[in-house]
């Protein structure tokens, strides 16, 4: 038997993640099935377990692969790189326009797959559990929430921030506005299929959460 190179290993495992993203595009993830991404990659049912125990193994992957190919990092540190030069409300306009900027390149499709994730969570947390284990990386929500806390975090010290409410909070409330503006987009875009609804834009609703964040920072402008 020829010996199994880790190129080859490597090779056969992207053929896998492509397929299951491209799976996940078509169809919503918790239907997507290991014969699916057997059909789609014409292995077979014994070829593909050479590689990937399960499905959930695979979309482990498939998330980590999602986390490198799409990220907001570079834009969010060059952002915040210049946070010194810029004003609080500049610096918190900035990576709204970035977040609306990302999430409208890929509503249709890491935001869509990442949304439905979050709805497998609520019904089968323990797969998601399992997925999430296996996906190796920062999601682009985390490193959001822990790099605009320390930057913010700097200026409140500083004194140059005198927020309205409870930082922690704050941040709480940002992450759950984030997570809300993404479902309401989807929903409407990717299933009731009312993208012309300017009401459903990630960048109207981008600009609608930056305008509270600074007043809730104490920025009056």
């Amino acid at each position: 038997m020829p010996k199994v190179t880790e190129e080859y290993i490597i090779n056969k495992k992207k053929k896998i993640i492509a397929a299951a993203y491209e799976l996940c595009l078509e169809k919503t993830v918790s239907t997507v099935t290991m014969q699916d991404i057997i059909n789609r990659t014409g292995l077979s049912q014994g070829g593909i377990y050479r590689f990937y125990k399960d499905i959930d193994e695979i979309f482990g992957d498939m998330l980590a692969d999602m986390r490198e190919r799409v990220t907001i990092k570079e834009d969010l540190d060059a952002i915040l790189a210049e946070a010194d030069t810029l004003t609080a409300g500049e610096v918190i306009d900035r990576i709204f326009d970035m977040l609306a900027e990302n999430m409208e390149n890929e509503l249709m499709g890491i935001q869509k797959i990442d949304f439905e994730m979050s709805v497998l969570a609520m019904n089968a947390p323990e797969r998601v559990d399992k997925i999430l284990a296996g996906a190796k990386g920062i999601a682009n929500k985390e490193y959001l929430m822990r790099r605009t806390s320390e930057c913010f975090g700097k200026k409140i010290e500083a004194g140059t921030l005198t927020p309205r409410i409870d930082p922690m909070e704050l941040l709480a409330y940002i992450s759950s506005a984030y997570t809300g503006i993404q479902t309401t987009c989807i929903v409407q875009q990717c299933y009731n299929k009312m993208r012309s609804d300017e009401m459903f834009q990630p960048r109207r609703r981008f600009r609608v959460l930056a305008t509270t964040v600074k007043y809730l920072l104490g920025i009056d402008e």
